[in-house]
């Protein structure tokens, strides 16, 4: 009585996979329903698949030709250069269209539609975030230029590896600029005679005077305008602490006039 029980299951299974195959075959294997943009193939698979392999980049570039992709749409059309920038695609290390995409709205369980992978650009191309990126609007990349990979990864965009406070904050003596302290677009390095009152002597003669000779490293020790969080600092710094593990300084913070 089991058995039958079973076959009769098994049986009834196979007839309603026969049907759907037979009456309604999108509903076996189509992964939704496609994109907006490629809705008039609705019913024309094999402009996209080929029987038994699947889709291809070759059945792709049919219509997306590589060398027009983000210059003309698919109609030879121009596209006007404020639009989203993806002209990226010439410079692609191969042409394997479905690794990103999928014209199936379906298939974003587990597949997002337009994943994209850094690992498909040529190295040089990694380095030059600004020429697919928009740079961003804040008041700090407003004054950035390029070499974003010394606080962003390819990964993602967020988190950013840096946080300006941990190495020094601005008071009403230090708002300036970026390149003030970052030469030559190198914010991996900087400098603290940019400024008329740094001059390299004058910051030799006091801190000799004061016994200090080892005076390069700036931030080590001032980590703003006040001159005691200074002397705080250096007193971890001969005790041999490294500058990210020096405690925060708690004592009151002031801004003192240097002299010009």
């Amino acid at each position: 009585m089991k058995n039958r029980t079973v076959n009769i299951i098994v049986l009834t299974n196979l007839a309603l996979i026969l049907l759907l195959v037979t009456f309604a075959p999108q509903l076996m294997i189509e992964p939704g329903k496609l994109i907006d943009a490629h809705l008039e193939l609705t019913d024309d698979c094999f402009n996209c698949h080929t029987p038994f392999i699947g889709s291809t980049p070759d059945k792709c570039m049919r219509c997306h030709k590589v060398d027009e992709i983000g210059l003309k749409t698919t109609k030879g059309l121009v596209i006007a250069k404020e639009k989203k920038n993806v002209a990226f695609h010439q410079k692609l290390l191969e042409d394997d269209c479905v690794a990103c995409h999928s014209d199936h709205k379906g298939v974003q369980a587990f597949r997002p539609i337009g994943y994209f992978s850094h690992e498909l650009v040529a190295q040089a191309m990694r380095e030059q975030c600004d020429g697919c990126h928009r740079n961003p609007g804040d008041a700090l990349h407003l004054k950035i230029k390029g070499n974003c990979s010394q606080c962003h990864t390819i990964d993602g965009w967020k988190p950013a590896t840096f946080e300006h406070e941990k190495y020094f904050r601005f008071d009403k003596h230090h708002d300036s600029t970026c390149e003030k302290c970052h030469v030559e677009n190198n914010y991996s390095d900087y400098t603290c005679y940019g400024c008329h009152e740094h001059s390299r002597s004058k910051i030799r003669e006091e801190h000799v005077e004061e016994g200090i000779r080892d005076y390069e490293k700036c931030v080590e020790c001032h980590r703003s305008g006040d001159e005691d969080e200074a002397k705080y600092f250096w007193k971890l710094k001969q005790q041999g602490l490294s500058p990210k593990d020096y405690p925060p300084y708690k004592g009151k913070r002031h801004s003192h006039d240097d002299d010009d």
